[in-house]
C-alpha cells in the first residue's frame, strides 16, 4: 500500500464525518457504493444508497452535532475509527459518546461497508 493510498482513504474517510456534521446528505450518499451495506446498534442493515439517503434524511435520532476522530488507523481498503460525538438528538436531548467506525472502500474508493459501534452501558 503506497502512502498515496493510505492518503486518500483517511481523506475520504475525513470527508465523510465532515459532510455528515454539515448534514450534506446528498454528499454523504454519493460517497458510498450502489449496493453498500451499513450496520449499526438499534437498526436493522441499512443498504445501498436509497436506504442510506432514508436514514440520513429521516430515521436517524441525531438532529445535529460534530464527530471528532481520535484515531484513524488505516489498511488495504479498510479504515478504523475511534471517536467522539457531541450534539442533539430529534428530542431535543443533548449527547455526547464515544464510537467506533470500520469502513471497507472499493477500489473507486467508495464506501462498501461501514460498522459502527458505540461505548454505551447494555450489560
Amino acid at each position: 500500500m503506497t502512502t498515496f493510498e493510505v492518503q486518500q482513504i483517511t481523506e475520504r474517510v475525513r470527508r465523510y464525518y465532515a459532510l455528515v456534521d454539515d448534514g450534506d446528505v446528498e454528499g454523504v450518499v454519493g460517497l458510498f457504493a450502489d449496493r453498500a451495506v451499513y450496520e449499526r446498534p438499534g437498526y436493522d442493515p441499512i443498504v445501498g444508497r436509497e436506504g442510506l439517503d432514508a436514514f440520513y434524511r429521516g430515521r436517524r435520532v441525531i438532529d445535529s452535532g460534530r464527530h471528532r476522530v481520535v484515531t484513524l488507523v488505516v489498511g488495504s481498503h479498510d479504515a478504523a475509527v475511534e471517536g467522539e460525538f457531541r450534539g442533539r438528538l430529534k428530542d431535543g436531548s443533548e449527547v455526547e459518546l464515544r464510537f467506533a467506525d470500520f469502513f471497507r472502500l472499493n477500489g473507486e474508493l467508495l464506501i462498501e461497508v461501514r460498522n459502527t459501534y458505540f461505548f454505551s452501558p447494555l450489560v
